[in-house]
């Protein structure tokens, strides 16, 4: 069966419930009515010309060979009409599968998981699908509907939509680490000290960045240990293998707890940029996308 057969199908049906080629068949089908006549006709001439309706001047009913196919055609046309209906229903609630690319930190600890449970609560309708990777990801070439990076990061012809305040760098290392040597007070120390150095995802290795009364120092630190997750470079610091730069919300917790200790804070400025959810400024916003955006900007989301 081909397209124009399954419109000929529904042109049939809605003559047989009218009687008539004219009037209300043509009113539903919003066709004139020897459009109505000649897609009938197509279908039977389609069909080895059987006959599917018998016409009089008076009246159009089905033959016996019509009545047969609309008894057999009537659940599937109820179906489409059904799955039509629940597509407009969708048109402007939140539902569908929604991806979202995003680097691991930000997912897993700063951002994103901590009220992935909430959000898939508040709309049952919309799946998730998140891609965590540390790569700048082409979200056009990729197939997402948006990205998360800081915004410092984010190509020019992309809508950037801010989440979340400022974020702040912490120079941190574990208590026994310091026990051996002193506290930098200054960026320019840290050549007298191991750091856990992070690599991009491009491969050039992150220049500590600081901050101090409009003096803007970067550091090529030297250490034991180079990697491209913050996980991993965290556990080192614990475990007293050096210093390491990381985001504050990431180290908070430790600091709380006494695993590690901050250093150099005053030269510490936050980033004004933030993170940003950014996608493609051509494409229209989907309701799955702006309840995301609602959600984690207001803590609330649109409407299911």
């Amino acid at each position: 069966m081909n397209r124009s057969q399954l419109s000929q199908l529904a042109v049939l049906a809605a003559v047989a419930a009218h009687g008539s080629f004219r009037g209300g068949a043509a009113r539903e089908l919003a066709i004139a009515p020897p459009a109505v006549s000649h897609a009938v006709a197509t279908l039977e001439d389609s069909l080895g010309g059987v006959r599917l309706l018998a016409r009089t001047t008076r009246s159009v009913a089905p033959t016996e060979a019509g009545r047969r196919l609309l008894k057999r055609l009537a659940p599937a046309l109820a179906e489409i009409d059904q799955a039509l209906g629940a597509a407009l229903e969708t048109k402007d609630r939140p539902a569908g599968i929604l991806r979202i690319s995003a680097p691991p930190l930000v997912a897993t600890q700063l951002m994103l998981a901590p009220r992935l449970g909430e959000f898939v609560r508040h709309y049952p309708d919309i799946t998730l699908d998140l891609r965590i990777d540390n790569a700048f990801t082409d979200i056009v070439a990729a197939g997402f509907d948006a990205g998360v990076r800081l915004g410092e990061n984010l190509e020019a012809d992309m809508i950037a939509v801010r989440l979340g305040g400022p974020q702040r760098g912490a120079v941190v290392g574990s208590p026994a680490y310091f026990e051996a040597r002193p506290a930098p007070s200054h960026p320019r120390d840290l050549a007298q000290h191991r750091c856990l150095r992070q690599r991009f995802p491009g491969g050039r290795l992150y220049r500590w960045e600081f901050e101090k009364n409009g003096q803007i120092v970067e550091i090529g630190v030297e250490g034991p240990l180079i990697a491209n997750d913050n996980g991993i470079l965290l556990e080192a610091a614990l475990a007293g293998a050096g210093l390491v730069w990381l985001f504050e919300d990431y180290t908070r917790d430790f600091l709380a707890e006494g695993r590690l200790v901050r250093v150099l804070e005053d030269w510490c400025a936050p980033f004004e940029g933030g993170f940003h959810l950014y996608y493609p400024s051509r494409r229209q916003m989907r309701p799955a996308l702006r309840a995301f955006i609602d959600f984690y900007r207001h803590g609330t989301g649109t409407d299911r």
